[in-house]
């Protein structure tokens, strides 16, 4: 498992109410499920994506992120996460905006487009950066905004979100050394606990 998922999952209560949006294969679902006791769904638009969530014995829905969760009432869920789906969200704001309000807390997590070596690629190639958090080339890539550290952080204080936890993560020396005083610079996953 990614090593953003170990992490997460720390956050999560045992026996809570989870909701995972853009819940792929449904892994980390039923790693909370046996893990944590959670119970909860995935929401996932993929139908193979949604087969595998089903023989894995996860309850999922399939729904389209961009329109909302306006199904879910107010409090649902003790923790909505999202994990690397934020960044290929039409309006991120106002999903992150919606995952608070049908949870008491939310989980993101999302590449780090301050990374050095991100940074690096453009300055350097002068191309549009592929790694193996941003996989894609620019011309077919699913992600259309691209957040750093300090933007997130940005965000969070212009809408009074409170920022529980946050982590970054990288799987390079030195960087893994040198995150925690520049975590912009040097975290290549970032990962927020937030509560409003």
């Amino acid at each position: 498992m990614r090593i953003d998922l170990d992490i997460l999952q720390q956050w999560i209560p045992i026996g809570g109410r989870v909701l995972d949006l853009g819940c792929g294969d449904g892994t980390l679902m039923r790693s909370l499920a046996d893990n944590r006791q959670v119970t909860g769904y995935g929401l996932e638009i993929d139908a193979e994506q949604i087969t595998t969530c089903i023989s894995r014995g996860v309850n999922v829905i399939e729904t389209d992120l961009n329109q909302g969760l306006d199904n879910f009432q107010n409090d649902s869920f003790d923790t909505v996460i999202m994990t690397y789906s934020l960044q290929v969200m039409r309006r991120p704001d106002q999903l992150i905006d919606e995952m608070l309000r049908v949870g008491k807390e939310c989980i993101v997590t999302f590449p780090n487009f301050g990374n050095i070596r991100t940074r690096s690629y453009l300055m350097l190639r002068g191309r549009m950066p592929v790694t193996k958090q941003l996989s894609h080339q620019w011309y077919d890539t699913p992600n259309i905004h691209f957040c750093t550290v300090h933007d997130f952080d940005a965000l969070c204080e212009e809408k009074n979100i409170r920022i529980l936890h946050r982590e970054v993560v990288t799987e390079r020396f030195p960087d893994k050394q040198l995150k925690g005083l520049l975590p912009n610079l040097f975290g290549e996953t970032a990962i927020y606990h937030l509560a409003k």
